[in-house]
């Protein structure tokens, strides 16, 4: 008798036949001791129209009405789920992030799981239902409901399979399983039978779209092997887990991740004074806006001004804008240039460690296809490189061809 909790994401369920297309796999491979339960997203583009019609109203859709508005479009496909299950024969019961016991903290549209109690999920399987459970939402102590910021139902499903001590969690999507990079950019992409938590974490983190990276957090916490497969083939996908069961990875890059979710913001003439940098990323931290690459710089050696360079999410462009402009009021900034073509390159790889010369490679090939680099950023396993946006096909070919293929024979 296996636990399996079973994800699947709008494009799964984009319709009532694709819903019962996913209900007629679930039955089919179920085993007659299994539990299970079903994550699903919303319905196709439903989070994107909601989206758009909340602009038509306000410049600004943050907050917690626009996550209430937001959580509506899983409901109804857990719904429909689990009409479809009941009309197969099958008994099932649907449950909201609520309703699932899914705690969390009150940012909304970014929301963090703090804990989780499935009691009601594992009395549901204990009756002999299937569980359909709605992604990307939960709520706060105070009673809002809240949504966990894009690829939050990856989240919700790996939680809910740590909290309920799951045998595994299916992560079913496009694609079937994690490549070394993304197959549109790089013909040559190679499928990874194994990957680790913290090889998926860094490609997840740094734009690798197949997983979320808090989803990845999720599983490491809990030790949840987690199986990214594709929604339409039975064919063996990915294992993330601790460490690889197989022979062991002898590759320095396992794979190259790129992201154009970036855009770069400079503070110019900021005063070179000991607070200034705690001042300028605490306002941004108090709105929740990430921030990943940082430089600061002084012109000369005795200037008393300074040049902060970062960079956040085109997502939170707009609120950044505001906070700064709000901040402008109090300290000296000579002038915020704010520039959203720009994307990310990176490559990662558990086997980078203690192998010099890595770094020179990458920054080799991007000279040799042109590709200037304006930030460089690492940690053990990754070398991230920010590039203009029109470069970053080029960069990830050139990268994975010479790195990764060049590298495998």
């Amino acid at each position: 008798m296996a636990l399996i909790v079973k994800k699947f994401g709008g494009s799964s369920v984009a319709t009532p036949e694709k819903i019962f297309n996913i209900v007629n796999r679930v039955l089919r491979d179920k085993q007659p001791d299994d539990r299970i339960v079903v994550v699903v997203s919303a319905m196709g583009d439903t989070t994107d129209d909601l989206v758009r019609l909340a602009k038509e109203v306000t410049s600004m859709p943050y907050g917690r009405e626009m996550d209430r508005l937001l959580s509506t479009g899983e409901q109804v496909t857990i719904a429909l789920m689990a009409l479809a299950f009941q009309a197969k024969g099958h008994a099932a019961v649907s449950m909201t992030g609520e309703q699932a016991g899914i705690a969390t903290s009150d940012t909304f549209g970014k929301a963090r799981i703090l804990d989780i109690e499935p009691k009601r999920v594992l009395d549901a399987l204990e009756a002999g239902n299937i569980v359909v459970v709605a992604g990307f939402q939960g709520m706060t102590e105070a009673g809002d409901i809240t949504t966990l910021g894009r690829g939050g139902s990856d989240t919700t499903a790996v939680a809910l399979a740590g909290a309920m001590k799951a045998d595994v969690c299916e992560i079913f999507t496009d694609v079937d399983g994690v490549y070394s990079t993304d197959p549109r950019v790089a013909p040559g992409a190679v499928k990874l039978k194994e990957i680790t938590y913290g090889e998926m974490l860094e490609m997840a983190r740094l734009g690798a779209g197949v997983m979320q990276p808090r989803a990845v957090e999720m599983g490491h916490r809990y030790g949840v092997p987690i199986h990214v497969r594709s929604t339409f083939s039975d064919e063996e996908g990915t294992i993330i887990r601790e460490e690889y069961t197989m022979k062991a990875n002898q590759y320095a890059i396992t794979g190259v991740a790129d992201d154009t979710n970036v855009a770069k913001v400079s503070l110019v003439g900021v005063e070179n004074v000991p607070g200034v940098a705690h001042q300028v990323f605490q306002a941004l931290a108090n709105k929740s806006i990430d921030v990943d690459m940082i430089v600061q710089s002084i012109r000369t050696t005795d200037d008393k001004r300074t040049d902060i360079v970062f960079t956040i999410t085109r997502d939170d462009v707009n609120l950044a804008k505001q906070v700064l402009e709000e901040l402008g009021q109090s300290m000296s900034i000579e002038e915020c240039v704010i520039n959203e073509n720009m994307a990310k390159v990176s490559i990662i790889g558990a086997g980078m460690l203690g192998q010099p010369g890595v770094a020179a490679k990458m920054f080799g090939i991007l000279s040799d296809e042109g590709v200037n680099i304006e930030i460089i950023s690492t940690s053990e396993i990754s070398i991230s490189c920010l590039i203009g946006e029109e470069h970053i096909k080029t960069a990830v070919r050139a990268i994975h061809d010479k790195l990764i293929l060049d590298g495998r024979g």
